[in-house]
Formats: structure tokens, sequence, C-alpha cells
């Protein structure tokens, strides 16, 4: 017999409209429940949120703490703080919105991720014409029981969603606190996209429900010759090799309003119209903490997570537990570097590379080929990207290096570059390290380097 809760009213309705009654989510009661909003688990006999439908990857929405340098007062105030948040446990300091990466961990570790998501989202990819299924479990917010948002993914940019898997509320399922949705996908066109939550998405988004994914084209595994010099891995099927490369690298761009990440731990409601960024991000991190290394077992944010099911924090690194994806950029003399910019802040971003060239192959998951194939890449050092825009584009590391050759790629807006009045560069910086040839091996994975 499966216990049932009555729901307690949303915050959000109860500061707007004085207590109003929340409306259920379209579709909700046909998802399995097995959490009550207080927080208590009850389940139907026998029931597993890790049993169903296998996914390809399984996320949970939920909250948590991050790591990030600076202070920023509340106006007005003597010795208070939105950043670092007073709430916060040690080593922390900023309250958030997120997933967590929980594929292939129990029902009781799913559940125990609560208050353990991780900025940026999990970042995943999906081949060309590959079925993907992708189970996401709302375990609910820690820090606001009284809370009981519902969450979606969707794949900004997605071409051929059906509506159920759109994540779009209003015209899909959102998924309620103790209950999961497996989202079926079917990519066709290759690219870089984004997902992110889309319940009160200018909160979910900007709280960090944001997340990296890309589509890698059928192209793949062939041998094109470009330039002199033969790949196999390409970012589209361009038929000539022109968008191949020997290493990618993801660059998640966020921006951070103190005001409105305590608002949220502290029980109050921002006024959005007041939006203003203090701090931007790479991958979840600022600079110089974007050049630490990787989180997860040996280095690997792909396998995230210890026996315990809990995350691995970068060696040395205690505090970015829940920040594991570097942006430190490796690569070998001569090699060829895609680097996947997306930018889920509100504003627009513009990154540079002084020194090298950056060759744009493509846009919002679109190559840049006209209508006959004519080839329509062009050569930058800067590219400004628009919020919820994506890049695509490649540099060729300079040869014959004999000692590591280091370039930096910052936010041009210099006001972009610092951590909340900390002393020194901050922000959106990070750096392209050149080593000599055949010091790192291939890479497996994105934003990975082995050395040889």
């Amino acid at each position: 017999m499966r216990k049932r809760i009555n729901r307690t009213v949303k915050r959000r309705d109860f500061l707007k409209l004085g207590g109003g009654v929340l409306a259920g989510a379209a579709l909700s009661k046909y998802l399995p429940r097995t959490v009550g909003q207080s927080g208590a688990v009850v389940e139907a006999a026998g029931f597993s949120q890790v049993a169903a439908t296998p996914a390809d990857i399984h996320l949970v929405g939920t909250d948590g703490w991050i790591y990030l340098p600076g202070e920023i007062a509340i106006p007005g105030t003597v010795n208070q703080f939105y950043l670092p948040d007073d709430f916060a446990p040690p080593g922390l300091t900023a309250y958030m919105f997120g997933f967590r990466d929980v594929t292939g961990l129990t029902n009781d570790q799913v559940f125990a991720q609560k208050m353990k998501c991780q900025a940026t989202a999990p970042l995943f990819w999906v081949d060309e014409g590959q079925e993907y299924r992708l189970k996401l479990t709302n375990v609910g917010l820690a820090m606001r029981p009284d809370l009981i948002d519902e969450h979606t993914v969707h794949w900004h940019g997605f071409r051929n969603a059906w509506p159920i898997f759109d994540g779009e509320p209003h015209s899909s399922v959102r998924v309620p606190i103790g209950r999961s949705l497996t989202y079926f996908y079917q990519p066709f066109h290759p690219g870089t996209y984004m997902y992110h939550c889309h319940v009160e998405e200018t909160e979910h988004v900007h709280m960090g429900m944001t997340g990296s994914v890309f589509v890698r084209p059928a192209q793949n595994g062939n041998a094109y010759t470009y330039n002199g010099k033969t790949y196999h891995k390409f970012a589209y099927n361009d038929g000539d090799g022109s968008t191949g490369y020997d290493r990618e690298y993801v660059i998640n761009l966020t921006d951070f309003w103190a005001e409105a990440h305590w608002a949220d731990s502290h029980v109050q409601l921002p006024d959005w119209t007041n939006f203003n960024a203090e701090i931007f991000m790479m991958n979840g991190r600022v600079y110089p903490d974007t050049l630490a290394p990787n989180g997860g077992v040996d280095g690997n944010p792909f396998n995230l997570n210890d026996a315990n099911g809990d995350a691995v924090a970068p060696v040395g690194r205690p505090e970015l537990q829940y920040q594991p994806l570097t942006s430190l950029i490796e690569v070998n003399a001569g090699e060829t570097v895609l680097l996947r910019f997306i930018n889920l802040s509100f504003s627009k971003q513009s990154m540079t590379v002084p020194g090298l060239k950056m060759r744009v192959v493509g846009t919002d998951a679109t190559p840049l080929r006209g209508t006959t194939g004519a080839d329509h890449s062009y050569d930058t050092h800067t590219i400004h990207i628009g919020s919820g825009g994506t890049f695509d584009a490649i540099f060729t590391a300079p040869e014959n290096v004999t000692s590591v050759k280091t370039y930096l790629l910052y936010n041009r807006n210099f006001n972009r570059l610092h951590n909340a009045g900390a002393a020194g560069y901050g922000g959106q910086m990070t750096e392209i390290r050149v080593h000599p040839a055949g010091t790192l091996k291939a890479q497996s994975d994105p934003n990975t380097a082995e050395l040889a």
C-alpha cells in the first residue's frame, strides 16, 4: 500500500499570491512516486527508481553547495554577505540547484544525492542516429523542503524531439519530487548543444540546472585527409576532413548573481528585474580554479562516483568536489583542437585567444556550409556568443615546441575577469598549454589529458 502525503503550498505561490493553491503538473500522476514533499521516502512495495527502463545516463535534480572565492556584501549591512553564504558548510560558499550523474548507483545511493548537485551539470554526448535514453529523477531540495519544484530536461536546439520528451513544460511532462521520467532521443544533426531545466527557467537555469551535450557525426571513424593531415574524429559530416580534430574541450559559460543564490537559501524572493551577475564561470569554476584537475576516479570526470556513490573531488581540492570539470586545455605540438563553446549565461560573452587563430566551423549545431556545400568557415581570434548560443571552433597548436608553451583563453570583457573582490584575475579565463610532441597520450574523453 502506498502512503499519500498532502502537498504543501509552494513558496513562490505563497509570496506572489498570498497563499494560492498550487496546480499539479500535467500528467504527473502517471509518473512513479516514491518521496513525499517533506522529504520522507514512501515507496510502493518492490518499486525501484533504478530498476525501470534502462537508461544510458541517469540524472537527479536537486540542490547543493559549491565553492566560489571572494566576498559580496549585502547592501546596507555590516559584515553580512551574499557570498560567502552564512548557511554554507565549511569550505563551500554558494548555494545552487543542479543535476548529478547517478548512473549505475543503487536506489538508496540515488536518493542520498539530495544536496549534492554539481556545477555545471554532467556532460554527455550521443552518436548521430543513436537511440539514447536519459532518466531524470527529482529527489527534491534539501535546503528548501518547502519548495516542491518540478524539473525537466530540455535539450536546447534539439530538432526532432517528441513533445513529451522536449522538456518544455507547457507541452511535456514535468517531473515532481520523488518521481522519474526517461527521455528518449535519436539525434540526426551533429554539433554542440546544451540542456537545462525548463521549469521556472529564469531561476532554475541561473541557479545551475544547465549542462552540455553534443552529437558526434556519422563520419567519425572514417579517414579523411585535410591540409596534409589525416583525421578520424570530426565536428560535422564535412565530407572532406575540414572539421577534423585530435582533441576536444567543452567550455560551458555561466554567470552567478549572488543575491539570487542567497535568497533561495534564505527563503527570500529576489526581484529578477534587478538581475546583475557579479561572477562569470567556465565549467562551473572561476580562474584560477579553472586550471585545477578534473574530479572523479583517477581524475576521470566521467567516472565521478566512489563506491558509496559520492563524487570524488579533484586531487588536493576537496572544495571543488561538486565542480568536477576542468577548463585547462592541454595539447601536443602540431595537434588540432576542437573547442565547443556554450553560453548559458544571460548575456553575450566574447572569448578570445591572443596568439592563436581559431577557425569557426559551426554555430548552434549547424555547420558553416552553404546550400551548395561551399565552405563558409572563418578565422578569428575572438568569438562573440549570445545567450543560448554555441560555437564550434578549431585551432592548430604550433609545431616544434621544445618546452611547454602557454596561451590564455579568456573573456575579452575585463569586467568578467574577477572573483568578487578577491585579489588577482578570476572569472572566465583558462590556459592552453602546448606540450612537446608525444608528451600526451591520445585523448579518450573530452576535457581530459594523460601523460604518455
